[in-house]
Formats: C-alpha cells, sequence, structure tokens
C-alpha cells in the first residue's frame, strides 16, 4: 500500500486498519527504540488491565524507557517515531494556528470523532487532517468529494486531537448560535442583553452563545499564557489577538456583530455602561483560571472608525506578584536593591517604557517590605492589581482626585511607606519629596529611557538639585526581553562571542560566555522564545553623585558618576544575560538604549 505523500514503507505494506498496542511494541523494539526486556515488560504490564484508551496513550501511560538514554518514551516522542515509521509527517497541532470557522466548515463533529480526524489547515487546494491512525485511510476519498479539496494526512498527538475537537467545534457551534440570534443587530442586541443582565433572566439558548464564546476566550487566553486580549473592529469583521512574550498573535475572525456582542457582554460583566460607545471607559473583571485560582482583568475601551475596541489586560497572580528573588536580577544588582528598599526614608523611583515590567517590580518589592509593623500605601492609576497587604487607593480624575490629592490624603494616614503610580507633574513631585523628607519611604514610576534621566526629569519638572539630593536614594530602569526556549536553543558562533567580547570587554567582567541562539520547536510555537526576563540598571546616590547634580547636572556626566559608583547599563546588563545563554542580542539591541 502506498501513503497519500508518496512514501513506501515496510510498517505501511505488512498493516492496515487500526494500530494495536502489541503491533507498537514489536515494532518500537524492531526498531532499537526499546530493549527486548523493555519490550517484555511493556507487554507484561500491559495485559494487566483492558483499557479503551489510544494505543499511544495506552504505551505512554507505563513509561517505557527509550534503549538508547533510560528515559520515558511520553505520547509525544511516541507518536513522533510512529509518523516517521508510516511515512507520515509529524504535527504538534498549535490552536493559534488554526483558522476554526472553516475547520467546522469542513466536516460535522460527528464526523471528526468517529473517525478520530481533524482538519487543522485548510487552503484553496488542500486541507490538512490530523490523525492518530496512520493506516487507516477509509475517510479520505469522502472527505475530498465533500470539500472539493485534496487531503494531505499528518499524525498527531490522540490527546491533542481529541481534546481540540472538542475545544474547535464547540466554539465553532457557539459563534454561529451567536450570529443566528440576532447579534449582527447592532444596537438592538446591545440593549437585550443589558436588560437580561439587570434583570437577572436566565439567558435563552441563543444569548448563550456569546456567553460561550467569552468564556472560551478567556480559558484559552489563560492556556496560551496570553497578557493581553484585543478584540479589534475592522470593516469585514472583527478580529482577535493574543499579546504573549510582547508579540501580537492572530487568534480568530469572527463576524462583526458576535465580536460587538462579546463587547457588550464583557462591558456589563466589568460593570461598565454598557450603552455608551463614544467615549473611553475602563472596568475590572476577577475570574478564575484553569487551575482555579483568581485572575484579574483591567478593561479598556476605545472607540475606532469601524466601532468599539476593546483590551484586556491579564494579571495572572503567578506573573504579576512575585516573589522579589524570581525577577532575575543579577547578583551584583539584588544586594544593591536589597540594601536601598530597607532605607528607612527616601526617594526610590523606577523607570522605563510602558510594558516594561516597573509596576510587576514595585509590587515584588512592596510585598518584601509589606510586614504587620509597617503600613503600606498606594495610589494608583488604576489599581493594577489587588493585593491583600497593602492599603490601595485609586485616583478619580473626574473628582479632582489626583495623584497629588492621593498623596496629601494618604499623609494624613499614618504611612510608613507610600507607592505613587507614576509622577507626572509638579505638582505630584513635590509631594513625593515632602513625603520623603518627613520620614516615608516613597516609591514611584516615571517614564525615562535610562536611571540618571530620571534626576533631570525630576529638575524638569522644577524640583530643585538641593531637594533631589535630600531625598532620592536610587533609580532602577528596566526593559523586558524574550528569553530563548530551553527545549530548542542551540549553541551559537564565534561571532556572537565577539559581538559580547566588545560590549562587556571595557567593563572588565570575566567569565565564560555560552551564547545561543533561538531554533524553534512546537513548543514554543516554532519562535524559539518562551516567556521574558527583565533587565536591569540601578542607579543608587552616592556623595559624588549628589555633588555631580549641584555642579554639574549633565546626563552625561550623571552617567559617568552613576557607572564609576558601580551602575551597570540596561545594554550591558543585557549582554551579560546572553552570555549566560539566556537570550540573544538581537532583543538586547532593539530593547535598550546604546551605551
Amino acid at each position: 500500500m502506498k501513503p497519500r505523500n508518496g512514501h513506501e514503507t515496510t510498517s505501511q505494506s505488512a498493516h492496515q486498519g487500526s494500530i494495536d498496542w502489541r503491533q507498537l511494541v514489536q515494532w518500537l523494539q524492531h526498531d532499537g527504540v526499546i530493549s527486548l526486556e523493555e519490550a517484555q515488560r511493556t507487554v507484561t504490564r500491559c495485559s494487566q488491565a483492558e483499557s479503551s484508551q489510544h494505543p499511544l496513550m495506552r504505551l505512554a501511560s507505563v513509561a517505557m524507557r527509550r534503549a538508547s538514554d533510560q528515559k520515558p518514551l511520553d505520547v509525544e516522542a511516541l507518536t513522533q517515531w510512529l509518523a516517521k515509521r508510516a511515512g507520515l509527517a509529524y504535527m504538534r497541532i498549535d490552536p493559534l494556528k488554526v483558522d476554526v470557522g472553516k475547520v467546522a466548515d469542513m466536516m460535522s463533529a460527528a464526523y471528526a470523532e468517529r473517525h478520530r480526524v481533524l482538519p487543522v489547515q485548510v487552503t484553496p487546494t488542500e486541507v490538512v487532517v490530523a490523525t492518530a491512525e496512520p493506516f487507516v485511510t477509509d475517510w479520505v476519498s469522502e472527505v475530498e468529494r465533500q470539500s472539493r479539496r485534496s487531503v494531505r494526512r499528518v499524525l498527531a498527538n490522540p490527546q491533542d486531537i481529541h481534546k481540540f475537537t472538542a475545544e474547535f467545534f464547540a466554539l465553532a457551534k457557539s459563534v454561529r448560535s451567536a450570529q443566528k440570534s440576532g447579534a449582527s443587530a447592532g444596537g438592538a442586541s446591545f440593549e437585550q442583553l443589558v436588560e437580561l443582565g439587570k434583570s437577572n433572566k436566565q439567558l435563552d439558548a441563543n444569548d448563550q452563545g456569546v456567553v460561550q464564546v467569552v468564556d472560551w476566550l478567556w480559558q484559552y487566553a489563560f492556556d496560551q499564557r496570553a497578557s493581553d486580549i484585543h478584540l479589534e473592529p475592522r470593516r469585514e469583521q472583527g478580529v482577535i489577538r493574543f499579546r504573549i512574550d510582547g508579540v501580537l498573535h492572530p487568534v480568530y475572525q469572527m463576524p462583526m456583530g458576535v465580536l460587538t456582542a462579546m463587547t457588550a457582554r464583557i462591558k456589563l460583566l466589568g460593570r461598565m455602561d454598557v450603552v455608551e460607545k463614544r467615549r473611553p471607559q475602563d472596568g475590572r473583571i476577577k475570574t478564575r483560571n484553569p487551575r482555579g485560582d483568581e485572575v484579574e482583568m483591567r478593561i479598556s475601551t476605545l472607540p475606532t472608525a469601524f466601532g468599539e475596541k476593546m483590551v484586556m489586560r491579564i494579571f495572572d497572580p503567578d506573573n504579576t506578584v512575585k516573589d522579589l528573588d524570581a525577577l532575575g536580577f543579577t547578583p551584583h544588582d539584588a544586594q544593591r536593591w536589597e540594601a536601598l528598599v530597607q532605607r528607612p526614608h527616601g526617594i526610590i523611583l523606577v523607570t522605563g517604557p510602558t510594558g516594561s515590567g516597573k509596576t510587576t517590580t514595585l509590587y515584588a518589592t512592596l510585598k518584601r517590605v509589606a510586614t504587620e509593623e509597617v503600613n503600606v500605601s498606594t495610589v494608583e492609576d488604576p489599581i493594577e492589581m489587588i493585593e491583600p497587604a497593602f492599603n490601595q487607593t485609586q485616583v478619580q480624575p473626574q473628582l479632582d482626585f489626583n495623584f497629588a490629592e492621593g498623596l496629601r490624603a494618604l499623609m494624613r494616614q499614618d504611612p510608613d511607606i507610600i507607592m505613587v503610580g507614576e509622577i507626572r507633574d509638579l505638582q505630584t513631585a513635590e509631594m513625593a519629596v515632602q513625603a520623603a523628607l518627613t520620614g516615608h519611604l516613597v516609591f514611584s514610576t516615571l517614564h525615562t529611557n535610562d536611571a540618571p534621566s530620571a534626576i533631570t526629569r525630576l529638575m524638569e519638572l522644577g524640583i530643585p538639585p538641593y531637594l533631589i539630593n535630600a531625598t532620592v536614594l536610587g533609580v532602577l530602569a528596566q526593559r523586558l526581553v524574550r528569553t530563548l526556549c530551553p527545549q530548542c536553543k542551540v549553541r551559537d558562533d564565534e561571532a556572537t562571542r565577539e559581538a559580547l567580547a566588545e560590549v562587556v570587554k571595557p567593563w572588565q567582567i570575566n567569565g565564560a560566555y555560552k551564547p545561543y541562539k533561538p531554533q524553534g520547536c512546537v513548543d514554543c510555537r516554532m519562535t524559539g522564545f518562551m516567556g521574558r526576563m527583565g533587565l536591569y540598571e540601578l542607579l543608587v546616590v552616592s556623595e559624588a553623585f549628589k555633588d555631580k547634580v549641584n555642579r554639574e547636572p549633565s546626563i552625561d556626566s550623571l552617567r559617568r558618576q552613576a557607572v564609576s559608583d558601580g551602575m551597570r547599563p540596561l545594554r550591558l546588563a543585557g549582554a551579560l544575560r546572553v552570555a549566560e545563554g539566556l537570550t540573544v542580542m538581537e532583543e538586547v539591541l532593539s530593547s535598550t538604549p546604546p551605551l
């Protein structure tokens, strides 16, 4: 028998129909993947109990040991081996790359479940179908006839096929249900959803489609490690995108009526004005992730040319309120930062652009110093994450309650440690200085490129140098860079070592360089990166630095003095992380200011 991709294999000519676990054990032993002893042990263990599991999953459950390195063979490894033996391509199904709407049009959910197959890619001429049964092909001609496309089979993990078959077809059904419910009616569906919410009536079956799509969206975002969800109205249809590791990924396209109804549902849950679509609004929702942990989402809407755009920022407790040790400080900076935050009074600033992790650093630091003996109070815009150890206040500009007014009110609350969300104007800066002079430890953020620029920024706002010297203890500048996927990164060549040496050598930092480069694998969606880490530049104000602030407050002079006091610039911090094999120079160069 000849497979559809044209490869002839011994196993295919010898086998047709569903695979059997005993046959798989024989092939594994014949191919040298497992030893004869391991094959005998596996047969004994699998024979002890009958199971309805797929043969690959059944074999993975007994943890067979690979003959070459004695590592357990999991279901992914077994699937990859079987794909090679059957002459089919192996695929790890990435839900972000599957057009769920097109998939559901290729076949019914019942047909997919019956044949244990799942369409994963659809083009005008071809449909790619994932299967876990490489020698069952009786369904191929029927799908080709119905779809009027050629079928290309790929082998995938049976667990993934089962899971995503349920998810994809359920989602497509919910979207279609939402469409039929009259979601495309626009304003009318808004009023209907609002009234249902106000009266607490049970949503009818049609509106339930919108509810299910919203629930799917959140669970899916948590599952994919997204930090932000974008619902974007376009001329023809709505687009959903997730930000993962700092990069936006398209997730799903749906009819504008469904996106509009989803936006209304989320606004309703976030206690926002559902009917008001002309002005930007902010809201907040608390829900649970698949593990049962509470997750907060901050919601922001914005009127655009084609409708209301919504962004939900996800504050996963695992990622937001980290321990200070988990932030990724080098030992050099960790000791200096610990000493700084233990000071009894003064101002400590964290700087960097939006999305550089400033809030995460501040929360982690405040959590470390928030003992029962001290009163930690914050004034934020908005409150990013509810933390029980703090007394948190949100500014409300519509009530003339800004950062300066919030600080003034906090000063009467007997605080020990104060966190101001951001110093934006002279009034807030003056209040922060006043708080520091009267014996309080004040944390705040500024939007500057590097740490020394924070000092000149305070001067530009109108704070005199003598008050800066009297109150500012230190400035931490930071950036976030993507980290290399530990599963697939490979050692880099000499060129990277030379580039590293050029950056590191002038600083007389010794150590073995172990640079790596991204390769891409199924775990990281072929990007080569997984997760992000912080790069830090810590300026600690010394007596010599204070002298520069008084006599020669130019940015170049302040930077030189900070470096001589032990500050390592952001680009150097990044180069050292490249030397450790954690990220790449391209990431560092694109996110840090030049030396």
